[in-house]
């Protein structure tokens, strides 16, 4: 498999005409318009990560970071899918 990439309306194939999730390059288009989600994110774990009481967690920025990109990858998905 050499990686080079096709699209076509439905599926994303690679040059060997092996299907491949279009979720997953979406996903990846969508970083650009995440990245404050993202760095809020990567702020806290970097906080909280001395904490040895369990108490803090970043699971709000977590969820907040994959809302933005299902939000972005979502209305490209669906007009791929059968």
């Amino acid at each position: 498999m050499n990686g080079l990439l096709s699209l076509n309306r439905k599926h994303i194939f690679l040059a060997d005409d092996e299907v491949v999730d279009p979720k997953k390059y979406l996903e990846e288009s969508c970083n650009p318009k995440c990245v404050k989600p993202l760095l809020e994110y990567q702020a806290c774990v970097k906080r909280i990560q001395g904490d040895d009481s369990g108490h803090k967690h970043c699971t709000g920025q977590y969820f907040d970071y994959w809302q933005c990109i299902d939000k972005c990858v979502a209305p490209k998905l669906f007009t791929k899918l059968k």
